[in-house]
């Protein structure tokens, strides 16, 4: 217990003085925290105020003054600073809320004018629908659109026009029923089965079975009678079988009535005897055919009735075509033989063209005067060949003379050995039979066929003669026809002729040979032309290449590459923003086929022929033939003398509206042809662009197509051929053609340019690169070259113009080897269509701007880049020019370029183009 007591109080101590302690601390703090800070500033504010205001240290400074310290300085120019920026700032956003408050105002006015030319908008579109209204009415009343007419079919029991005065006074007019031949008909022809005839087994075989082939292959044969036009019947050539005799001539009159169709007299009728040698029998001299026409070779004076029946050409190639690579070349112009004739005439009288005549042949040629011509021809041509002036092969005795009519001189061997006298002769004499009453005959017609096949010039002695379809064939542009009597003359006249003028008639010669005898499809081909053209109905319009199109997508709208657009201060034309429109229709074709007759059937390659085509080529269906869409018309926007802005910014040429189409061939290229279509964005006149597919692998799925603000179409092919290039595609609704490979770069000048130049030379080929062909003294052969040259003979189709007309003519009418040569190189398909040109136009093409190749940077090999490239050329020229038989080319020493070229004028003026 005293421990504890004592420990309480000995501790008790302590924590009293500490307490003590604590409270003495806390005191100290207080009065240093408090106490002394006051001190401190009372003693230095005293010690400011006695030393001056201007001496202060720790006191407040008046003014600025206690910027004046460095430490400060800094601090206080960024103060200043950033004070005026706020200022101005201030100053600048009063400025702007002014301006935005402006702009509203002005916001608002334009709304109200928006509104405004709205309304005037409105009103304008509704005075041009009034104005459009009131034009068209206007037009048709000045030019009413007439109705097709109705077309009458006349019953089975028909009983037909009434009947002529005789026979032989037959016309179109008086025996012919236009009631079932409208304008608008397309001229339906019926044709009877030969298998159907009585006289079937009379007839030749190879003609019964090249006029069944012909027929399967024309445009207007139908199956339905009651419609057609035209009834054709086989008659010939005949050959008497061993077991029967032929039919009589009653006995074929009979079975001629006895036809379906007959109606009591034949009209609209027409009896076709072919023949095939030289002898052919003339059995229908003593048949009454009533109204229904002849066509055949060999006719007499009192049968013939002029205007309505129909000389035709023998029928020599019946199954067989021609070889056109053995047909030898027009030039040289003069071959070894000056002329030549090989011939017996054939004495006897004995009547083979009829059986049972009225009366004999002797009889209708008494009271005649003697034909002593003959005579007379024999006598001349053996002095001229004893002259030996010129050397020329007359022979007048055959050891095989081939069977003739009588008074008719007789072919002399076969076939092929008179071709090969033929091939070195310039002239052949053809002399028409001593009776004159014979007006035709097979066997000169067999000479003419010879002659022209072999590019032989005809010469005919007897003017009394009727030639193949001399309505329609200006046979003085491809023969020459003189009378009997001026035989002596004759060596003479064929001494004047020049060499350019035989050229041109070898040339159509073999034009007339190719189109209208050269084969059993042309000889039928012709024999209807004849007629259609006869009763003026227009021809059918010629088919044109479906385009089968591959769906693509259209991906984002298509820039324009600056390099490519870039036409300085040069108004090239308007970029369309109306849809696209077509070419007039072509709407001449009654005139066509009424008024242009003869300009029609003789239109062989001339300089003076613009117009190619032929009878027997169809219509065209939209495409205007060259001239004809633009005569009349005045040039628009050509201003005061032709020159200024109007002059740069119109079109130009004589054809007011118009537009062309890209056709652009392409092969598993997609980068370069996307590329390509690119860069025709905002091209003026551009109408639609074709692209020829000509890969069996379609484009990507993926494949975004650019939106050029026109329709592309991707046509499929049916097979990889460069002759697709040139198809006749129903896609293209465009006169103007612009074919243009996928990696050929042009600018948009150049393209405006070249088609500007087209429009005025439309029957040419108007393009950029030139080449020319040369030829090989070495080797006496053509070769293809394209180095830099001052002259010219062809310009490329990868960047090219051309009529649409053309692309019939290569795809249609140019000769299939062509085509297939084509398609065997893959190559050649430029230099076809520079050779088909000049061959019809006799020109040459046209250049443009001095671009003589295409750089297309970073695009994969083109074939051109091969080694064999030009050898395959070389041989593509050769072998056209066998098949042409003559070299078409010709060669140019000029390009085209702006009326103001290079022309220095005003500052104020405007410049048409320049071009370096």
């Amino acid at each position: 217990m005293q421990r504890n007591g004592g420990g309480v109080g000995a501790g008790g101590q302590p924590w009293v003085l500490r307490r003590v302690r604590l409270t003495w601390l806390s005191f100290m703090l207080f009065f240093i925290l408090v106490f002394f800070p006051l001190i401190a500033h009372y003693y230095l504010t005293t010690i400011d105020e006695a030393g001056g205001p201007d001496k202060r240290i720790f006191g407040p400074r008046p003014g600025g003054e206690l910027c004046e310290a460095k430490h400060v300085q800094d601090l206080c120019r960024i103060r200043e600073s950033v004070s005026e920026e706020l200022l101005q700032l201030e100053a600048k956003r009063q400025e702007l809320n002014g301006e935005i408050a402006r702009l509203n105002l002005r916001i608002e006015a334009c709304k109200r004018s928006i509104d405004s030319a709205k309304q005037d908008l409105l009103q304008l579109k509704n005075v041009i629908s009034q104005t459009e209204h009131s034009y068209k009415e206007l037009m048709a009343q000045n030019q009413p659109k007439l109705s097709l007419p109705v077309r009458l079919l006349p019953d089975k029991e028909d009983p037909g026009l009434p009947p002529p005065k005789s026979a032989r006074s037959c016309r179109l007019r008086s025996c012919f029923d236009y009631a079932r031949c409208p304008l608008t008909s397309g001229f339906p022809v019926y044709v009877y089965d030969t298998g159907s005839y009585p006289w079937a087994d009379y007839l030749d075989p190879l003609v019964k079975q090249a006029f069944a082939t012909s027929v399967k292959s024309n445009i207007y044969v139908t199956d339905n009678p009651s419609i057609a036009c035209l009834y054709l019947v086989l008659v010939g050539e005949l050959q008497e079988p061993s077991s029967s005799p032929m039919p009589s001539p009653a006995e074929l009159e009979k079975q001629l009535k006895a036809l379906p169709y007959w109606r009591s007299d034949g009209h609209n009728h027409v009896l076709v005897h072919l023949s095939r040698k030289s002898m052919t029998q003339n059995f229908l001299y003593n048949v009454s055919t009533g109204r229904a026409a002849v066509a055949q070779s060999t006719f007499l004076e009192q049968q013939y009735r002029e205007g309505f029946d129909l000389v035709v050409s023998p029928l020599v190639h019946a199954l067989s075509e021609p070889n056109f690579l053995e047909v030898p070349p027009q030039v040289p112009v003069k071959r070894k033989y000056l002329f030549t004739f090989q011939g017996e005439r054939v004495e006897s009288l004995r009547s083979s063209l009829q059986e049972a005549p009225p009366q004999s042949f002797e009889e209708e040629m008494e009271g005649d005067p003697p034909a002593d011509y003959d005579d007379r021809i024999i006598g001349t041509l053996k002095a001229v060949q004893d002259s030996h002036l010129d050397q020329v092969l007359v022979e007048f005795t055959c050891k095989n003379p081939r069977p003739s009519l009588p008074t008719e001189w007789a072919l002399c061997g076969e076939r092929e050995d008179r071709l090969e006298v033929l091939k070195a002769s310039t002239f052949a004499l053809v002399i028409a039979p001593g009776d004159g009453q014979l007006v035709a005959s097979a066997g000169c017609g067999m000479r003419l066929f010879e002659a022209l096949e072999v590019g032989t010039i005809p010469v005919v002695l007897g003017d009394h003669s009727k030639l193949p379809y001399h309505q329609f064939i200006r046979w003085s542009e491809a023969a020459i026809i003189v009378p009997k009597p001026r035989v002596t003359e004759l060596h003479f006249l064929l001494r004047s002729l020049s060499d350019n003028d035989m050229l041109a008639m070898r040339r159509q010669g073999r034009f007339l040979w190719e189109t209208y005898f050269s084969t059993s499809e042309n000889v039928l081909n012709t024999l209807l032309a004849s007629i259609r053209t006869s009763i003026q109905v227009p021809a059918a319009p010629i088919k044109e290449e479906p385009a089968h199109e591959i769906p693509h997508k259209a991906g984002k709208l298509a820039g324009t590459d600056a390099n490519l657009a870039d036409n300085g201060d040069l108004d090239l034309g308007p970029v369309e923003t109306e849809p696209p429109y077509a070419s007039a229709r072509f709407l001449r074709n009654f005139t066509y086929t009424a008024a242009d007759t003869y300009r029609a059937w003789n239109r062989a390659p001339g300089p003076f022929h613009l117009f190619p085509h032929t009878p027997l080529d169809p219509v065209l269906p939209s495409e205007a033939k060259f001239l004809g869409s633009g005569t009349g018309f005045r040039p628009i926007g050509g201003g005061t003398g032709g020159s200024g802005k109007e002059f740069q910014a119109a079109l130009g040429g004589n054809v007011p509206r118009e537009q062309f189409t890209v056709v652009m061939l392409t092969y598993e290229r997609e980068e370069v042809l996307m590329n390509s279509l690119e860069r025709l964005n905002g091209l003026p006149y551009l109408n639609k662009v074709v692209v020829v597919w000509n890969s069996p692998k379609p484009p990507s799925d993926d494949l975004l197509w650019p939106d050029i603000g026109l329709p592309i179409v991707v046509v499929r092919t049916e097979k990889n051929s460069l002759n697709n290039r040139f198809l006749p595609w129903d896609a293209v609704e465009t006169e103007a053609i612009l074919s243009i490979d996928d990696d050929a770069h042009l600018r948009h000048d150049e393209i405006m340019f070249g088609f500007r130049v087209w429009r005025e030379a439309r029957d040419r080929i108007v393009g950029f690169p030139g080449r020319y062909h040369a030829w090989d003294v070495n080797h006496q052969s053509w070769l293809y070259n394209s180095n830099y040259s001052c002259e010219l003979s062809m310009v490329l189709t990868g960047a090219a113009f051309f009529h649409k007309y053309y692309a019939y003519l290569y795809s249609y009418v140019m000769p299939q080897a062509i085509r297939d040569m084509v398609d065997e190189y893959i190559n050649c398909e430029d230099i076809a269509m520079n050779f088909l040109v000049s061959h019809i136009t006799r020109k040459p093409p046209i250049k443009v701007t001095s671009r003589w190749t295409f750089r297309c940077p970073g695009c994969p090999q083109a074939l051109s880049h091969d080694d064999s490239h030009f050898h395959e050329r070389h041989k593509c020229i050769n072998f056209f020019v066998k098949v042409y038989g003559y070299m078409p080319l010709l060669y140019t020493q000029f390009r085209v370029d702006s009326v103001l070229f290079k022309t220095r004028l005003p500052h104020d003026k405007t410049k048409c183009f320049k071009f370096i």
